[in-house]
């Protein structure tokens, strides 16, 4: 009698503990240097959670290993919903296939509480490529195999990965060229020492409009209010093709369920707000959220299998 009588006591306790969260601070680790689109989400809903729930959601950045070090950090705090991190696409869903040697592991270590944000990339050429559209562009890459470059923003980014499944899907010999990072790599496909690049849309749309780059689709399935009119890379000569980058919260694993929902509950308002879509918007991410946790963890999976797939097939590490 009194055993039951314990485990009731703990059973009407926990929603209390969940309605009292937050109690202190909380953190929110971003892989990434300061300025780039993870800050800019994270310091966006950040803010806007510390006003909804009353404590302060503090961002901190802990740049390095593509994403890992905060991710491990996160992994390794106390399950208690005060560790968080903003994660996207390589950190989420690629890194567990590129690094053998990570100490932690996604799945086990690191719960999904809703995807918060969706970034379009865009397939760019320069302008002395004799190409306008997807169609012609593989025609090209098909009738001089190994002659065209292709620029990214390092390899294993998900850049670099958009350009392999292209390869792959279209049957074509395109050389990988790696930057340290976005920046040099426009650089010098603006200068023409590259014949092409897949970087995110709100890097290309301006030099486009200037007549720098020639604009030839969207990765991504789904059009974007920052290209208009822009079509997909999908709908314009190869079918499936579907890269765009995921911005995801994540907690330790092992938090209360209760939190993770009022977590989510609270992502999801603030991804609705008009403000947070303009702010995003500017930079050519669309705010959105997962319709659950469920939801999250279930598109995690799928997004695991789909890079985990590629990057088997073309034998990619990194260390």
């Amino acid at each position: 009698m009194t055993r039951f009588i314990c485990l009731l006591a703990c059973a009407l306790a926990l929603p209390a503990h969940a309605q009292s969260y937050p109690a202190k601070p909380a953190r929110v680790l971003v892989g990434f240097a300061p300025g780039g689109p993870n800050d800019i989400i994270a310091r966006a809903y950040s803010a806007r959670l510390s006003e909804a729930l009353g404590a302060p959601f503090v961002v901190e950045n802990r740049a390095g290993a593509a994403g890992n070090l905060a991710a491990e950090a996160v992994a390794r705090a106390a399950p208690d919903g005060y560790t968080l991190m903003l994660g996207s696409t390589s950190t989420n869903a690629v890194n567990p296939w590129l690094y053998t040697k990570l100490g932690f592991d996604l799945v086990r270590d690191l719960a999904m509480v809703t995807l918060v944000a969706t970034g379009n990339s865009a397939l760019a050429v320069h302008p002395r490529v004799p190409a306008s559209s997807v169609k012609e562009l593989i025609a090209l890459a098909r009738a001089q195999p190994g002659r065209l470059t292709y620029a990214s923003s390092g390899s294993g980014s998900s850049l670099h990965l958009a350009g392999e499944l292209f390869k792959q899907m279209a049957g074509v010999d395109i050389v990988h060229v790696p930057y340290k990072g976005a920046a040099p790599a426009m650089t010098d496909l603006v200068s023409g020492q590259v014949d092409m690049s897949f970087a995110p849309v709100a890097n290309v749309v301006p030099l486009a409009k200037a007549g720098k780059l020639k604009l030839i689709g969207l990765t991504g399935e789904k059009h974007s209010a920052f290209a208009p009119g822009t079509p997909t890379i999908s709908e314009s000569g190869l079918p499936g093709f579907d890269v765009w980058t995921s911005y995801a919260v994540l907690v330790t694993a092992g938090t209360q369920e209760s939190i993770v929902e009022r977590l989510h509950a609270e992502l999801a308002k603030i991804a609705q707000s008009p403000q947070v879509k303009e702010q995003l918007a500017n930079i050519g991410i669309d705010a959105e959220a997962s319709a659950s946790p469920a939801a999250a963890r279930a598109y995690r999976a799928a997004e695991l299998e789909k890079w985990g797939r590629l990057v088997r097939a073309i034998g990619l590490k990194a260390e």
